[in-house]
């Protein structure tokens, strides 16, 4: 039996066909109530009142403390740290030495010697193994999302957000909130309980996310549902959650650029064949041999803005030729708003005799973790790929986040969705099927206007 991801992929013989072939479900199952109400009416309140979100579970936490965490984090983020103050955060961004995306989480400072990066596992993986690896004078206390760990989380994180959200959080404190720029944070007392606090949002909407010790999440939880009964706030179940990002222009899961090359052989190596990367899975209409096609340049994905050359990091040589060679400009992230009448023909067969499409699952229609639809222009040529797809009530379609071709990236530009598989794999969540073409138009990401201008204005 394999003992790391670089055993496990030389056993399945390639990256792509350990990841292809993957039994492993696209969405796991967390503790949170999938449906409060309905996931449609929830989707519909975070931009019409105020919502509660529960993020105590789906997401990995790494501690790091010490003399050199600042230092490990300056040395693997394209991000510059030079201003990055106490009580703040940032949307850590990680590469390659090849300056392939490893993806990104949120970084808080809590002190001055103390971070906490919260995200999906792969860049949580990338910092732990540079941080054992590297030399670095560091403590670091590792929490796996409720679904890879036994017992509860060491903390909960709360969110409340949505138009309304203010008038809740004035009810909650019993005063007017502090003000607060986009991405920074305070305290408060909730319940007698201090709670950490980071102006935030997830669909692009306003609000605040709290932090504290697991040991308190029941008293600050109720103190927030009973703040929100006066201004009607709607808890968000599991199912609409996951497709906030759809609204907000986020691209939650582009492949991590760690499962081919020699740069990183070392992480496959300290890497066990039991972790979470280890076992995800890959599909969608996108194939290819070749694991590299799966992966991104940060500017492919819209992070340029964040790419700084005022420090030395992991990527950074990579990232210049890139600046040189024009891959700043070659691709755009874009959200696709899919046709309705097309989506409508491929539901439709499902109820007629033979073989229909593949089944659309709503309110999010993944069928693997790294879920890569192929994209078209009109004449059949690949324009790109769209990675995350599912369905909003906001906007009465379905959608997707998508990076294409900078020359088919204008709004109002008709593209192609590939929906099924070309290639049938072994997945137990793939049925057969054939497959459909479903006409998308191209629409900015953040499609939302709000997300897109005013929502980081004081940053």
């Amino acid at each position: 039996m394999a003992a790391n991801l670089e055993q496990k992929i030389a056993d399945a013989g390639s990256a792509q066909t350990m990841l292809w072939e993957s039994q492993s479900p696209p969405i796991v199952s967390t503790p949170v109530t999938p449906e409060f109400t309905n996931w449609r009416d929830e989707q519909l309140a975070w931009r019409s009142n105020a919502v509660l979100y529960d993020q105590s579970h789906h997401l990995a936490d790494l501690n790091i403390r010490g003399k050199d965490a600042l230092k490990l984090i300056r040395d693997t983020a394209i991000n510059s740290v030079e201003y990055f103050p106490v009580n703040a955060a940032k949307q850590y961004v990680a590469v390659n030495d090849e300056g392939q995306l490893i993806g990104d989480n949120i970084l808080f400072r809590y002190e001055e010697d103390e971070f906490q990066a919260v995200g999906i596992p792969p860049t949580i993986n990338w910092l732990q193994y540079h941080a054992e690896t590297g030399g670095y004078d560091v403590e670091l206390v590792r929490d796996n999302p409720s679904y890879a760990r036994k017992g509860n989380p060491l903390c909960y994180r709360y969110e409340i957000q949505g138009p309304g959200a203010f008038n809740v959080i004035r009810e909650l404190i019993g005063g007017e909130p502090p003000d607060v720029k986009f991405f920074h944070g305070t305290r408060f007392t909730i319940a007698g309980k201090m709670v950490r606090a980071l102006r935030h949002g997830m669909a692009g909407e306003p609000g605040f996310e709290f932090v504290g010790p697991w040991a308190d999440h029941e008293v600050v939880r109720a103190a927030l549902l009973e703040a929100g009964k006066k201004h009607n706030m709607i808890q968000v179940g599991g199912r609409a959650y996951l497709t906030n990002s759809l609204e907000s222009g986020w691209l939650p899961r582009p492949l991590p650029a760690f499962y081919s090359g020699k740069s990183t052989a070392g992480f496959r190596k300290w890497l066990g064949a039991d972790e979470i990367d280890a076992n995800v899975s890959l599909g969608g209409s996108f194939f290819s041999e070749n694991i590299e096609d799966y992966y991104f340049s940060p500017y492919d994905v819209g992070y340029g803005k964040i790419v700084k050359f005022d420090h030395d990091f992991i990527g950074r040589k990579a990232l210049e030729a890139q600046v040189a060679d024009g891959r700043t400009t070659a691709n755009r992230k874009v959200t696709l708003q899919w046709n309705g009448d097309d989506v409508a023909k491929a539901w439709a067969s499902m109820y007629q005799p033979g073989v229909g499409a593949k089944f659309i699952n709503l309110p999010i229609a993944h069928y693997a973790t790294y879920h890569y639809d192929r994209v078209e222009a009109p004449n059949g040529s690949l324009a790109g790929r769209s990675l995350h797809t599912g369905y909003s009530a906001n906007y009465r379609s379905m959608m997707s986040i998508a990076v294409v071709d900078a020359a088919v990236a204008e709004p109002g530009t008709e593209l192609v969705v590939v929906w099924g598989e070309p290639k049938p794999s072994s997945k137990v969540q793939v049925e057969d099927h054939v497959q459909f073409k479903i006409r998308a138009t191209v629409h900015p990401a953040p499609i939302d206007a709000h997300a897109r201008t005013s929502y980081r204005k004081n940053a």
